[in-house]
Formats: C-alpha cells, sequence, structure tokens
C-alpha cells in the first residue's frame, strides 16, 4: 500500500503519496507558518480522498532524535523537543516516522538513485547551506545522539564569513547557493540569488564564471576532508544548486582528487550529481514510513 512522505521545511510543506517503486502518485502542499501541525494534517486529509494509504513520514529540517519520534531542534520552525511523530500519529490516526530532511533524501537516492548499491555513499545537499546524508551498507549514520552528518557546518576559513550556526568560516558559508551569490557579490557582480548568478555564468558573463570557479573549489576543498573522514565509494551533490552541477563538478573533482590525502595512491569517490531532484525528501521520508506499515 502507499504512504506518504513529507518534506517540511521553514516555509513550507510538501507531501506526497509515493508507490512502493519511488513513484509519487499524488501532491499537495502547504505553509509551514504558524502551527505546522495543523498544515500536515490538512494535507494528508487532501491525499486521503483519493488515495489510500498505510503511514506517513515527515523529512524534517531540524535535529531528530534517535528513536525518530521528537523534533530536537528546528531553527526555523516552532519545536523544540516536540514528540511530533506522536502527536500526528494521534490525529490522523496512522503510524508516523520522523527523519533529518537530508537523511531522507539520502534515503531516496540509496533505494532509487546515484546511491544504490554503495557500500558508503554520501549525499551532500548544496542549497540555501548544506545537508548531509552517510549511508553506511544502506544504513544511515545518525551519530551517537542523531545529528550527525554536519558537514555544512565543518569549519574551513577561521574567522570567516558569519554563519546563522554562531560560528564564522563553516563551509556552508562558501559553498552553497548563499554561498554563490554572496561571492559573486564580493566580486562586484551586486545583488543577485545563486540561480541568477549560475544563469549569467551559462552566457559566459566573466564575474559569474568567477564565482562559480570559487565555489566549485570550496566544494572540492570540502570533498577533500569529506573522503578523508569517510572514504565515500560514491558521493552523490543533491539540492538546488545540482542544477548547476555541469558548471561546478569537472573543477570541483579535480581539486578533491588533488587535496586528498594519499593523492594518486588510492581509490577516488565517484561525484555525480543526484537523481531524485527536489522529490528525495518526500520519496525517502515515504520509503521509511513503508516500514512502519
Amino acid at each position: 500500500m502507499p504512504t506518504i512522505g513529507i518534506d517540511v521545511g521553514g516555509t513550507s510543506v510538501r507531501a506526497g503519496v509515493v508507490d512502493a517503486g519511488g513513484q509519487v502518485l499524488a501532491r499537495a502542499r502547504g505553509s509551514s507558518h504558524g502551527d505546522p501541525i495543523d498544515e500536515i494534517c490538512r494535507v494528508i486529509a487532501e491525499l486521503r480522498v483519493a488515495h489510500e494509504v498505510s503511514a506517513v513520514g515527515l523529512a524534517v529540517a531540524g535535529f531528530v532524535a534517535q528513536d525518530r519520534r521528537t523534533v530536537m531542534f528546528a531553527p526555523h520552525l516552532p519545536w523544540r523537543d516536540t514528540p511530533v511523530a506522536d502527536i500526528l500519529a494521534a490525529r490522523v490516526d496512522l503510524p508516523v516516522v520522523l527523519e533529518h530532511d537530508a537523511n531522507s533524501a539520502g534515503i531516496a537516492e540509496h533505494r532509487f538513485g546515484e546511491l544504490r548499491n554503495a557500500s558508503v555513499g554520501l549525499l551532500i545537499a548544496l542549497g540555501t547551506g548544506i545537508g548531509a546524508a552517510l549511508l553506511i551498507d544502506g544504513t544511515v549514520y545518525r551519530g551517537a545522539f542523531g545529528v550527525a552528518p554536519e558537514l555544512g557546518h565543518l569549519r574551513v576559513v577561521p574567522d570567516g564569513r558569519p554563519c546563522p550556526c554562531g560560528k564564522r568560516g563553516c563551509w556552508e558559508r562558501y559553498c552553497s547557493g548563499t554561498a554563490l551569490a554572496a561571492t559573486a557579490k564580493d566580486l562586484g557582480a551586486g545583488d543577485l540569488t545563486g540561480r541568477q548568478v549560475a544563469d549569467a555564468a551559462r552566457r559566459g558573463d566573466p564575474t559569474a564564471l568567477a564565482a562559480v570557479r570559487e565555489v566549485a573549489r570550496w566544494l572540492g576543498e570540502g570533498l577533500a576532508l569529506v573522503a578523508d573522514a569517510y572514504d565515500p565509494e560514491v558521493v552523490a551533490i543533491g539540492g538546488g544548486v545540482s542544477g548547476s552541477a555541469d558548471l561546478l563538478l569537472p573543477d570541483a573533482t579535480a581539486r578533491y582528487r588533488e587535496l586528498m590525502t594519499g593523492a594518486g595512491h588510492r581509490p577516488t569517490a565517484r561525484v555525480v550529481p543526484a537523481t531524485r531532484g527536489d522529490d528525495a525528501g518526500m520519496v525517502g521520508a515515504a520509503t521509511l514510513a513503508a516500514a512502519l506499515a
């Protein structure tokens, strides 16, 4: 029986009915402003009108406890040590499971995308910041307390750009959609979005191309750090910036292979664009929910 996967972000709720093959059969959208539980219940009710489902999975932009019942902290949502799964299950009368949104996307890529069959697979989602998921033999690695791996907040530039996490010089301040826009502005391009910078680079704008090369360099720097720590077999690059993978990956991969410890004397990971796109969090959450049925 299909399940419902819901991607709960800081501004929106994206839900879908997902079958066992990872196909999205129906969709619904809402806002996460106010009380997200009310809106989640509304989109679930909308989807259940035409589809019988067995369980619900939530991909949450926040720290999820190891038991995947409680959101410990979500910076853009009003959840602090909130038993979201139990609250929602009582309201919709269905089993509910939670997962970090990057982990959910990684599960989708492992089950249906580029991380399939990888013994050690890593998803790096480049968007406003960096999300990451590490899967070892198909199992998500969450760390001792459920918050690993926060790769976006590895400190790569001492006293560098300020980060909303409170530190300075985090990797995501130099390698993300936000970083692409900030780098272009530093180079004199004015106030542009990351997507606008990428579009300008495709048109051959020299400032935009310089910004893309700088972000690609930092992607390669970070990949080298990650390779030394985790030695992945495959790295899938997802998130909104993955649409510019053709601009970033050649330089990033070359930099990564140059900087990794033992360069030239060890195998390198295959670095590829993720294939599940914007649906990855939703599909991964629904896949987890199927195990509850």
